[in-house]
């Protein structure tokens, strides 16, 4: 089977590694891909919103599945473009249509699905420039903390949490009169701040069955002990302690469950991954979020833990058979730390050499790239994530512990990681 694959992350190089190591894979292209894909597959000078490219190197390279791996194309309405062009409608894409990557492209639809369907989240109300002044009101009012976020896509910076009202007021107007989000932040959902502890839940759903894979959670703050700036993310490990067989029923009844039966009312097509950004709250767990894709860098310490064929996994989405499948699961502890430029999530150079790649063995652990690129024979760095480590332990520390020797043997100028992904398991 030839495959393509969307993406340029470090999400989508261990869907690369994943996806060649398939004796159903016969050629895996990625498109743009990184210095790392490179090694599982061929890089496609291709950008992952350019339909008519992808139509067109679809057709000339027989392609027979495209698994897209960030949320922009599939929001944009891929699946769609694909389904409604003869041409390419038989190559199946894995991800929802346009109006099921709604969950994650609108804020607002997604909290209104929630609200219809049942499924725990924190209480909110949406405003935009027609009920502007009704929503300085409500701020000011409002208890504190509250979280303000933009209702469509702003790069994974579009959410606020705001820890007083003048604050509040203050982010509200940036986003809605001053454009601080640009078309994104036009509405904004105003969220009730619930207190817990954060992870991530990865449904996979031919649009009838489903199946869950490893859980994990991931760690924002650029420094220790989760201070400082929010980033795209620091690291990740999985599994989670605290998600034990109590609470994980929990998720499947109360959010699970009702999430696929509400698409399968609704007439949604959905064949793909759902990403449930989770919140304990007590012994209880709360939608934060809805992701129409894999997280990053989730997905660095998800898929190693996951035995079974990717490929096999994927065709059974494709043939609605999902339920005739068992996911087995490494029952070793994973844990991805993320390299990072200098500077990041603020400003950063690239194209810094990147030391030290060749010495690491995959027995020690998995490099992926994230940010990289090709400079002749050598590997530099293009972006402000720019490597992840995922290393197997017994316990959470051990595989921290392998992880982090792994970027202290491997280096850039301005390189920065943090040292205690898993650091409250420990």
């Amino acid at each position: 089977m030839n495959i393509l694959l969307l993406g340029s992350g470090g999400r989508e190089h261990a869907f690369a590694w994943k996806l060649s190591q398939s004796s159903h894979c016969t050629q895996l292209y990625i498109a743009p891909g990184n210095a790392g894909t490179s090694q599982c597959g061929e890089n496609v000078d291709l950008k992952v919103t350019d339909f008519e490219g992808i139509k067109r190197f679809c057709i000339e390279h027989q392609i027979e599945m495209v698994v897209v791996g960030p949320e922009e194309p599939l929001v944009k309405g891929i699946y769609d473009y694909f389904k409604n062009d003869p041409a390419i409608e038989p190559i199946p894409v894995i991800g929802p249509s346009k109006e099921g990557a709604a969950l994650e492209g609108s804020k607002a639809f997604a909290k209104a699905f929630m609200q219809r369907h049942g499924i725990p989240t924190a209480s909110y109300r949406e405003f935009d420039v027609s009920n502007f002044e009704e929503g300085l009101d409500y701020l000011r009012s409002h208890p504190i903390p509250i979280v303000l976020k933009a209702d469509g896509l702003a790069a994974g910076k579009g959410v606020i949490i705001c820890q007083n009202p003048v604050e509040a007021t203050a982010e509200f107007e940036l986003m809605i009169q001053e454009s601080k989000f640009g078309d994104a932040g036009k509405k904004v959902v105003v969220e009730e701040f619930l207190s817990g502890i954060e992870l991530s839940v990865f449904v996979l759903t031919d649009g009838e069955h489903y199946v869950l894979l490893p859980e994990a959670k991931d760690y924002k703050r650029i420094f220790e002990e989760d201070q400082g700036p929010n980033t795209g993310g620091m690291g990740a490990i999985s599994p989670v302690p605290f998600a034990d067989d109590d609470f994980m029923k929990k998720v499947i009844k109360r959010i699970v469950d009702p999430t696929i039966k509400g698409l399968e009312k609704e007439h949604i097509d959905y064949s793909g991954f759902i990403f449930l950004g989770l919140i304990k709250v007590g012994d209880d767990p709360y939608v934060i979020e809805y992701n129409c894709r894999m997280g990053d860098p989730e997905t660095e310490s998800v898929l190693p833990r996951l035995k079974n064929d990717l490929v096999e996994l994927l065709r059974a989405v494709v043939e609605k058979r999902l339920d005739s499948v068992k996911i087995e699961t490494d029952p070793r502890k994973a844990v991805t730390i993320v390299a990072v430029s200098g500077g990041y999530p603020g400003s950063y150079e690239k194209g810094f050499l990147i030391d030290g790649l060749d010495v690491v063995q995959e027995e020690d652990g998995i490099v992926f790239h994230a940010g990289t690129r090709s400079d002749g024979d050598q590997i530099v760095t293009n972006g402000g994530r720019v490597l992840a480590v995922t290393s197997f332990g017994g316990s959470l520390k051990e595989a921290a512990d392998k992880s982090r020797a792994i970027l202290e043997i491997v280096e850039f100028e301005g390189m920065h990681f943090r040292s205690d992904i898993g650091y409250e398991f420990f």
